[in-house]
């Protein structure tokens, strides 16, 4: 009989215990201060467990049951060919999807994203793996990660890094034929690149990461890597040779040869390229022959609607460094630099990689129909075409829902909507049976999730007053108040700072007794975002105004654990981008499952979400040539919207107590969102629009899709 230890080592080895609440409970209930200090980590907890706290829980033969049970389901899961792409994708089986990602958002423990885009890739993995769509995720393995926020006395962001302890986190090195660690070498002008491959398990599908660094060496082994968004423009090209190149090698190395290659953004075409140069040589054709081959089976997927956003080199530094592919290639120079380029005679335009992706995939998208429309019109020139007739579509993201639902609710939805609910989640039918709920059931359910948030927002705040040597504050969150949500990148076009343009009006709406209102901030600003910096010291600012005191409050650090903290446990979840610069939201949709309510301008996800009845919206969509009268509309329309509807509807209660409207409101959301804003429809889209056809006819018009 297996040792306990080594039955949770299993179950720690696959990051499916994420999403699986039994996997999680089986490592909390052992030791909950350790889990908690170790970031929800099992391979982290299982290296410091002492083990006569595991002997003493494991001797419970029930627990010993449900351990033992959860290994069987692991097993079950991995080995089962009941699911939807077994029947539906067959031909995705001997040439799965390759999906090249600069960021994924799994899970805290594993800091190797910054935001919406990793966390978007990671849930796509999830939704693959619960779908059973073969899929390879590559990413980097960025040894710091992105950045440990602290906060000063006065909001100044501080940026920490720290490095990843490899034996701490679910890796494992991806060995040879041979048995040893793979390793690949990349030729670049400068020497050669050595790109070391790692791999983990995330439920049935798999994530590869490249750890890379210069055979020539440097001061700093791995400083191609180390961080995400790291480094100049140099560092940031060796990072996207290695994604793309490397991730390509690495999985042609491993024997897995792609029928799909996905570009989640353009930071990976190079993936394309390095796809090329292999057809060309291998069935001697030439670049114009095998880029047919290659683009049939390439997917580009563009979540940034600013232009600033989309990376671009200089054309000497990628002349300089991709010298060997271009050689591969055949191509010359000025050839080369051409397909990064929207003119590519134009020696003055920089090399462009989100250029490169649209030119060499079949298949381009954006992630809202609001998304895809701004898309169009950005990228227009491509085409020389009216943005109508641009080729880039749209498929709009959703969230993997077990992965940020309150325990809770799940029990909750589950009691209510069958055992098998998250199975049915992209079916309209499966959500009716919300109507029927007796309104207290939710409102009692949110009111103790409310709890939860408070204690959480409290421990964060005794933790920084305790790290900068302040008394503790004696604020906290009030449970009879409306708490509003705000948690994101701090940028300036979201607008972080937008409800308080009238910072005397907001101070009157939250200070009435009978109706209080509190808002809680967290966020990261880029490191050399100046602007967003400013914006997170003003945010900070306004908490120790005494307007606010005890009303607003900023949170250091912000990751995943702690948004789904805050889509939890809020009442109202506030999204204030300028139209139309959100690419898509998915925060908000998260709130959705979570039985909090969106207030949002109608911008990305929501501009074709909101229908009046499931949520709220300010600025009616529209939208101004000047930014600051757009900006200053937008605000006035904010505060009346709070306060004519939002705080109206909150507070108005039955003789029960419940907010009768604001349930109402809640249980439409549920029933017209839930079926379209969560990951496993998402994936499906690509699968049906964009995987499925690159490698082989559907089967019988997918018969286990209802």
């Amino acid at each position: 009989m297996k040792h306990s230890r080594d039955l949770l080592t299993e179950l720690a080895g696959n990051l499916r215990w994420i999403w699986n609440g039994e996997f999680d409970s089986l490592f909390r209930e052992i030791d909950p201060v350790l889990w908690t200090s170790v970031n929800h980590n099992p391979t982290a907890f299982l290296l410091e467990l002492d083990a006569a706290r595991l002997e003493a829980r494991a001797a419970d033969p029930h627990y010993r049951v449900r351990l033992e049970r959860a290994c069987h389901s692991l097993k079950a899961h991995l080995e089962s060919e009941k699911t939807w792409a077994n029947v539906s994708a067959p031909a995705l089986a001997a040439r799965p999807v390759a999906y090249f990602s600069a960021e994924f958002g799994l899970h805290e423990s594993l800091p190797i994203y910054s935001g919406g885009l990793g966390v978007l890739a990671g849930d796509h993995l999830k939704s693959s793996s619960d779908l059973g769509v073969p899929i390879w995720g590559v990413t980097i393995l960025y040894r710091e990660g992105y950045f440990f926020q602290n906060l000063t006395t006065d909001g100044t962001q501080e940026e920490v890094y720290t490095e990843m302890d490899l034996r701490r986190v679910a890796l494992e090195r991806v060995m040879d034929s041979q048995g040893q660690p793979m390793s690949l070498l990349i030729p670049v002008n400068s020497g050669n690149l050595v790109v070391e491959v790692w791999k983990t398990r995330v439920g049935r599908a798999h994530l590869l990461l490249l750890d890379g660094y210069s055979k020539e060496g440097t001061a700093d082994r791995f400083a191609f890597t180390r961080r995400l968004y790291g480094g100049d423009l140099r560092t940031r090209l060796h990072q996207e040779i290695i994604l793309g190149m490397g991730g390509y090698r690495a999985l042609r190395k491993l024997g897995i040869r792609p029928g799909v290659i996905h570009l989640n953004e353009g930071h990976s075409a190079f993936a394309v390229l390095e796809a090329i140069s292999q057809v060309m040589e291998e069935e001697d054709l030439s670049f114009e022959a095998a880029s047919e081959r290659v683009r049939s089976r390439s997917v580009f997927t563009t979540h940034t609607p600013v232009a600033a956003g989309h990376d671009r080199f200089p054309p000497e530094l990628v002349n300089e460094h991709l010298a060997p592919l271009r050689s591969k290639l055949k191509l010359s120079p000025e050839a080369f630099v051409g397909l990064g380029r929207i003119h590519p005679n134009d020696e003055r335009e920089p090399f462009c990689m989100t250029v490169v992706a649209l030119k060499l995939a079949s298949k381009s998208n954006a992630v809202s129909a609001l998304h895809g429309q701004t898309t169009r019109s950005m990228w227009k020139d491509l085409w020389s075409k009216a943005p109508p007739e641009v080729p880039i579509g749209h498929v709009t993201n959703g969230v993997h829902v077990p992965s940020w639902i309150a325990p809770q609710l799940a029990r909750f939805f589950e009691r209510l909507l069958g055992p098998e609910w998250f199975a049915q989640l992209r079916y309209p039918a499966g959500w009716e049976a919300i109507d029927a709920i007796d309104p207290f059931e939710i409102w009692d359910l949110k009111c103790a999730l409310k709890k939860e948030f408070a204690a959480f927002v409290d421990r964060r705040i005794q933790r920084r007053d305790e790290r900068l040597g302040l008394p503790h504050s004696r604020f906290s969150l009030n449970p009879e108040a409306m708490v509003i949500g705000y948690a994101r990148r701090i940028v300036e076009y979201k607008r972080p700072t937008l409800l308080f343009r009238d910072a005397d009006r907001l101070a009157r709406l939250m200070s009435d007794p009978k109706r209080p209102v509190q808002i809680v901030f967290a966020g990261k600003a880029h490191p050399n975002d100046q602007t967003g910096k400013a914006m997170l010291k003003e945010l900070y600012g306004f908490t120790q105004d005494p307007r606010f005191a005890g009303k607003a409050f900023v949170l250091e650090n912000y990751d995943m654990n702690m948004g789904r903290h805050f889509v939890q446990g809020c009442d109202l979840w506030l999204n204030s981008p300028r139209r139309p610069f959100e690419a898509c939201g998915t925060s908000g949709q998260k709130a959705i499952f979570n039985a909090t309510l969106n207030l949002s301008s109608l911008d990305g996800w929501w501009a074709e979400a909101y229908d009046k009845k499931n949520g709220y919206s300010f600025g009616d969509g529209l939208t101004h040539s000047d930014v600051h009268t757009h900006d200053r509309r937008d605000a006035e329309d904010l505060i009346r919207v709070l306060e004519n509807k939002v705080i109206p509807d909150f507070f108005e209660r039955t003789p029960e107590g419940v907010p009768s409207r604001w349930i109402d409101k809640i249980k439409h959301a549920l029933v017209t969102l839930g079926s379209r804003y969560n990951s496993d429809r998402m994936v499906l889209d690509y699968a049906k629009r964009c995987y499925v056809p690159t490698v082989g006819a559907l089967t019988s018009d997918f018969p286990t899709d209802r």
